[in-house]
């Protein structure tokens, strides 16, 4: 109780040292719980199901033109096959995405996302069904089960289950609710709010031939027998296509842990590459830097006030205190700071929360009735206190006692080194990350100016729905004669997305045995018109005029290159038993994502399936008026479906959100690193001041100028951030350069760009330490000198 109250005596005492070393201390952790909830969330992506080890995703993997290429797709058949041939395979399930419309007998209507799978999804996963049987609730194929929010969304407060639903373009077949299921947690690949049988797409022939093992339109989950191992199994079953191909296939096929997925799906010439687990140890790295520079301020502090405890220390050890037990003193009191600073830091992370997961794009949270997390947190805390406190124990514990009651006893010479060196640790990592965050930055920046080959503004998409696809025609003439579009066309898939990719490709000229992935884009009349895109050589497609534009052709420049034509007009290339014949040449545009190269493009005519209408909007027109007369012609002549049009543009900004959300953390964590530092900065320069009142009283009485006493204040600390810069410069480069080896189309590093980070951080510090500085240079020299 005692040494309790002299530990509270001096927090008291020393209070703006105090408030420092608690807030940095706070703040540090704080910021370090946030990442981890954040890490802990990614980590955690579908490990939660009781059979996560026994659970494997199906991969296929071939060789085009040279280059191993890896996707998750695979043939209907494929499931069933493994199941039947393989007894090491103890189930399966098959999934797709399909945003269908399910809407109630009463007329209501919605969109809900939809997934379809095989009955043994629900054995397999641990998505637990709140009313149902889980064994028989996908057993029907127009069976259907919904999830909580689903649920309410379509029936309200009513009961739900055993209700009838009907499902886009199926009005003849109700759909029964079987199973109410609980929301899907945030930390797993699958994302639907409805769930019916894959069976029913089979059997309706939405996927073409089930028995095809070429027809890639489906994922492909197993689950292995308990005592399985992945190196057996795939063994067994990676020639499973070429067989039943007879050799006419070389697709290889592998399984690849579903714990795995998420956070290492990355694939590089047919092996894993990494993926999300670089941001994880990324920010895992921040937040342990983060507190580590708080743990340094603390250092810092404590051992700078080392004056002030000094003879504490030399009474101590007359009074016949032991090496260990001042050892334990010290420890002790640091692990009540970071005690007092975690239970601050809690009330931080629980506040700032709400904010921190509109930042990611997630719901995070923070359970505090779970014991699991007390005991992580004080083990924490027990680690932060023990690692802020250890140099200052060890070396307060080891003044000599007759030399600091005699008071010859002087701390800042023999501090020196050390503190240097962690003011310089400390600047090391605010630099590395000012840098890092510069360069994410960059990145992105230089991404989203990348031109993407068409043009974006005003360009919208809508889904053929419902009568859409029938009535096409009319709602196209009537868009163009109301004046709200100039242009209309169909697609396969949206400018931002692509569906298809197949080495079935024959064309004159082409090397035997070369089969190179070709992306595959469906357009009907109008398209290049429609979406800006520019023809350098011959025509667009154009039905209207040209009958036998039914099979014509368009090359993007990366095709033309890669079929090594000279005059490619004419050219006729053969797919799938139709012959092709090519009119006209595109600049390559992106489709997929913009970090990559421009895969080579064929863009055929109306002979295949459009899913999706483009719009060009007139911009004379205000957008929301264009935006209600489209909704008025499409709910003419489409009145059982929503209108759902997206721009373009809108769609295109998301294909960066994954950076942004990246580079937002780095900007967080890299002000904090910086505040926190700034905070021990700022400590240790009103400390130095203080100490040093009597210097600069009489340096003023002699005549020295308020600058030259601020520049010699300030001198020793920008030394240390020029240090840091020196070290953290390359290191970050460096590592940074590894980051954007990640993106083929990726920017430079000028040198410029570390010169602005140096600059940045030497200001920071200035304006820190003068702030002190200037304060102790305009004192009172008389005052100082009389009451030193």
């Amino acid at each position: 109780m005692y040494q309790l109250k002299i530990f509270f005596r001096n927090l008291l005492r020393n209070g703006i040292y105090s408030a420092i070393n608690i807030g940095g201390l706070a703040v540090g952790l704080a910021a370090a719980i946030l990442v981890f909830v954040w890490v802990y969330n990614e980590w955690s992506y579908d490990k939660f199901h009781a059979k996560t080890k026994q659970l494997y995703a199906v991969y296929n993997r071939a060789t085009f033109d040279g280059s191993v290429m890896c996707w998750t797709w695979t043939p209907p058949v494929m499931g069933p096959t493994m199941k039947n041939d393989y007894p090491e395979i103890a189930d399966m399930t098959r999934t797709r995405k399909a945003t269908a419309m399910l809407f109630t007998k009463d007329d209501k209507k919605m969109n809900i996302p939809t997934s379809m799978a095989d009955p043994g999804f629900l054995n397999m996963f641990n998505f637990d069904l709140l009313q149902g049987n889980k064994e028989t609730a996908l057993n029907n194929t127009y069976s259907v089960i919904l999830t909580e929010k689903a649920a309410k969304r379509l029936f309200g407060n009513e009961e739900a289950m055993g209700k009838a639903v009907l499902l886009e373009n199926d009005n003849r077949n109700p759909f029964t609710v079987t199973g109410i299921m609980e929301n899907l947690p945030t930390n797993t690949v699958f994302d639907f709010e409805a769930l019916i049988p894959i069976e029913y797409a089979l059997v309706s022939n939405l996927l073409g031939d089930r028995s095809n093992w070429g027809n890639n339109c489906m994922q492909t989950y197993v689950e292995l027998q308990p005592q399985t191992t992945l190196k057996q199994i795939n063994e067994s079953v990676r020639n499973i296509t070429i067989q039943h191909t007879d050799n006419k296939s070389t697709t290889e096929v592998f399984l690849y842990p579903l714990a795995k997925q998420y956070l290492y799906g990355n694939f590089e010439n047919g092996m894993p590459s990494g993926g999300r687990i670089e941001n994880v140890r990324i920010f895992s790295l921040i937040a342990l830097s983060i507190l580590l520079i708080a743990c340094i301020n603390f250092m810092n502090l404590s051992t700078a006030r080392s004056e002030k405890r000094a003879r504490e220390v030399g009474v101590r050890k007359v009074m016949g205190a032991k090496y260990p037990s001042l050892i334990r003193l010290f420890l002790g009191e640091s692990v009540l700071i970071a005690f007092f600073a975690g239970i601050i830091a809690v009330l931080i992370v629980k506040l700032s929360l709400p904010a921190y997961s509109a930042l990611i794009g997630k719901p995070l949270l923070l359970n505090l009735g779970n014991t699991g997390f007390w005991l992580v947190g004080l083990v924490f805390i027990l680690f932060t206190g023990l690692l802020a406190g250890s140099y200052p124990a060890f070396y307060l514990s080891s003044f000599l006692p007759v030399k600091v009651l005699k008071g010859v006893f002087k701390g800042e010479r023999t501090l020196v080194a050390p503190r240097k060196i962690l003011v310089v640790v400390q600047f090391t990592f605010s630099i590395f990350l000012i840098i890092a965050t510069t360069v994410i930055y960059k990145q992105i920046h230089f991404a989203q100016s990348r031109d993407n080959g068409y043009r974006k503004e005003q360009l919208a998409y809508h889904p053929l729905s419902g009568d859409i696809g029938k009535n096409y025609e009319l709602i196209r003439q009537e868009l163009l004669n109301s004046g709200v579009a100039v242009s209309v066309t169909r697609t396969m898939s949206p400018m931002t997305e692509g569906w298809s990719s197949t080495g079935g490709f024959e064309w004159k000229g082409k090397n035997a045995g070369n089969s190179p992935l070709i992306d595959r884009y469906c357009v009907d009349a109008d398209w290049a018109k429609t979406t800006g895109t520019s023809i350098i050589q011959g025509r667009d497609i154009d039905m209207y005029t040209y009958a036998t534009d039914s099979t014509a052709m368009l090359l993007n420049e990366a095709a033309v290159k890669l079929m090594n034509f000279e005059n490619p007009i004419g050219e006729i290339i053969k797919s799938n038993g139709t012959d092709w014949h090519v009119v006209g040449v595109v600049k390559d545009f992106i489709l997929n994502s913009p970090y990559e190269g421009i895969a080579p493009m064929a863009i055929g005519g109306p002979k295949g399936r459009f899913h999706i209408m483009h719009i060009r909007f007139s911009g004379t027109n205000r957008t929301r008026d264009n935006l209600a007369e489209a909704e008025r012609i499409f709910k003419k002549y489409n009145p059982d479906y929503p209108f759902e049009c997206k721009f373009i543009d809108e769609e295109y900004t998301r294909k960066f959100e994954e950076e942004k959300v990246v580079g937002k953390l780095a900007t967080c964590f890299a002000g904090l690193a910086i505040f926190i530092s700034c905070l021990g900065l700022f400590g240790l320069s009103a400390y130095m001041a203080e100490n040093r009142r009597k210097e600069i009283g009489v340096r003023k009485i002699l005549g020295d100028s308020v600058s030259g006493i601020v520049a010699l204040l300030s001198r020793e600390f920008l030394i240390l951030v020029l240090v840091s810069f020196l070290i953290a410069a390359p290191l970050a480069g460096w590592l940074m350069n590894q980051w954007l080896k990640e993106f083929a189309y990726r920017t430079s590093m000028p040198w410029w760009l570390f010169v602005v980070a140096a600059v940045l951080t030497i200001a920071i510090a200035l304006f820190t330490v003068s702030f002190q500085a200037i304060k102790a240079a305009t004192a009172n020299p008389v005052k100082s000198i009389k009451t030193e």
